[in-house]
C-alpha cells in the first residue's frame, strides 16, 4: 500500500490578487510561505513521508522546501503536476473572466468537469496527465508514504475520479484550501481517505473566492 500526501500549495500571489494563475510562475505570499511550514511539520508528525515531489512551479515547489530540508532529502519535480494550462485566462482576474469569457467561464464555474480554458488545457486532459504522473510515483514508491506539492485543480480532479470514477462529477467535489493535505492510498486501486486537512492552519487558512 502507497501513501500520497496531495499537500495544495500555499497562498500565491495570484490567490492574493484573486487571478487565474494557471501555469503562470506565481510566487508564494509571506502568508503562503509561513502555511507551508505548518504544513510541513503537521505531516511530519502525522504521516512521516519518506520522499518529497512537485509541481515544477514555484509556489509548489516553495511549499514542498520546508518539507524537504525537515526529511533532508532532494525535492523531485514532475510536470504532470502542473496547474491547468489557461490560455488566454492565464492571469487574467476572476471578474475579467467572468465578465469577456462568459460562456467558457459559466462552465468552468457550474460544470468544470466539462470545461476548457480558452486556448488551453481542458479539465479531462489535465486529469489524465495528472493521474498517470500519481500512478508512476504510487508504483516506484510501493508500500511508502510520499508528500506531493501540487495545485488546486489537480486535486480536485484526482478526487473526483477516485471518488466518483468519471471527471464529470467534479462539480460536486469543492476546492481544498491552501497548504491542505488531501490522503490517497494505493495498492492497484485508488482509494481517498482524507480530503483537505487544514486543522493545522488554524487562523491562516485560505480560500477561493466564490466566483473561480
Amino acid at each position: 500500500m502507497t501513501k500520497l500526501l496531495l499537500i495544495r500549495h500555499g497562498e500565491s500571489e495570484a490567490n492574493n490578487q484573486g487571478f487565474f494563475a494557471g501555469q503562470y510562475d506565481a510566487a508564494l505570499m509571506p502568508k503562503g510561505i509561513e502555511q507551508a511550514e505548518k504544513t510541513a511539520k503537521y505531516i511530519i508528525e502525522k504521516y512521516a513521508p519518506t520522499k518529497i515531489y512537485a509541481s515544477p512551479l514555484k509556489r509548489a515547489y516553495s511549499t514542498a522546501i520546508p518539507i524537504s530540508k525537515m526529511i533532508k532529502t532532494d525535492i523531485i519535480t514532475d510536470s504532470g503536476l502542473m496547474e491547468i494550462y489557461a490560455g488566454k485566462w492565464q492571469q487574467m482576474s476572476f471578474d475579467y473572466l467572468e465578465e469577456n469569457y462568459s460562456n467558457e467561464y459559466s462552465v468552468w464555474l457550474n460544470d468544470i468537469g466539462n470545461a476548457r480554458c480558452n486556448d488551453g488545457e481542458s479539465i479531462e486532459e489535465l486529469s489524465k496527465r495528472v493521474m498517470a504522473s500519481l500512478t508512476a510515483i504510487a508504483k516506484e514508491n510501493d508500500g511508502e508514504t510520499i508528500a506531493i506539492a501540487t495545485h488546486a485543480t489537480p486535486i480536485r480532479a484526482a478526487q473526483t475520479l477516485i471518488q466518483y470514477g468519471g471527471i464529470g462529477d467534479m462539480k460536486n467535489v469543492p476546492w481544498v484550501s491552501n497548504g491542505s493535505v488531501t490522503v490517497l492510498e494505493y495498492d492497484g486501486e485508488w482509494k481517498c481517505v482524507a480530503v483537505g486537512e487544514d486543522e493545522h492552519l488554524g487562523v491562516d487558512k485560505t480560500v477561493f473566492p466564490a466566483n473561480v
